[in-house]
């Protein structure tokens, strides 16, 4: 991505910050600028090593996966932006981020040693919040300015070379096969080998029985154990999936696990979709 993109002016502004958001707790407003890939490979596998453990972690990625499908909606190539639009944008931004900062606290008069350490103290740490929310606050502004520009062509541009689904459902090798699913509905299987990724898609889907979850597993070729691949719940159970690893899966299966999903299947499958590589 160009450095005149949004993902090179936050990546410019904030990159030494992600791991103290990380450290502080503050992955989820990491969300939006994740989706964008405004972040370095370094700074990408921070985030992902933090949410695969933590207890934020599923509401994350949600976050992450709306984003993106806003911008896959705005897609329209067909036209293109104005000509500095972006960057007059981006100085507005900024400029109303400059301009909404409260002033600076005032120099104390001559005070004992102690105070003036306190109040020093005090100020550098009142500093801190005002940037950190400044910061907090462009990088929410930036994700929105990209998402609402995706009408006029910038979106879309970010969409297609970023959103996972996209990059298979749109590759030129991508095949697939439907299958139907036990009690109604299908599972759609978009496979690229040139990605290496699938996605799968149920439509008309029953969610699972109460206290359950469909849970995707790969079968290696190989003949080892199911590989988990995620679950789904109701909320997520007719959004796209994507799953990495195609050269070396022979099928895709789905069992009915507890909810929060099983390290083995603990079910038979309801169903089992085979992959070709």
């Amino acid at each position: 991505m160009s450095e005149n993109t949004s993902g090179g002016f936050i990546r410019r502004m904030f990159a030494n910050d992600i791991a103290t958001d990380l450290a502080e707790g503050r992955v989820l407003e990491l969300a939006e600028i994740y989706a964008l890939d405004a972040v370095s490979d370094d700074e990408r596998a921070m985030i992902d090593d933090y949410v695969k453990d933590a207890p934020e972690g599923p509401e994350f990625l949600e976050r992450v996966r709306e984003a993106r499908e806003t911008l896959a909606v705005s897609f329209a190539p067909e036209e293109a932006p104005p000509a500095r639009l972006f960057d007059n944008i981006m100085e507005r931004i900024t400029t109303d981020a400059a301009a909404q900062a409260p002033a600076g606290p005032v120099a104390p008069p001559a005070l004992r040693p102690a105070v003036d350490d306190l109040a020093a103290a005090r100020a550098k740490r009142e500093e801190r919040q005002r940037t950190g929310g400044a910061r907090r606050w462009i990088i929410g502004a930036a994700a929105a300015a990209v998402i609402a520009l995706g009408g006029i062509g910038v979106g879309a541009y970010v969409s297609v070379q970023n959103d996972p689904v996209n990059q298979v459902l749109q590759a030129q090798d991508v095949q697939q096969k439907s299958a139907p699913v036990p009690g109604g509905g299908t599972a759609t299987i978009s496979a690229s080998s040139a990605k290496d990724s699938f996605v799968v898609l149920m439509d008309g889907v029953a969610p699972a029985p109460e206290g359950k979850v469909y849970q995707l597993w790969t079968l290696p070729k190989d003949g080892s154990a199911p590989v988990p691949q995620g679950t789904m719940d109701a909320q997520t159970l007719s959004k796209p999936a994507v799953v990495k690893g195609l050269s070396s899966a022979s099928s895709v299966a789905i069992t009915v696990e507890p909810t929060g999903g099983s390290s083995a299947p603990t079910t038979d499958p309801v169903l089992v979709v085979a992959l070709s590589a």
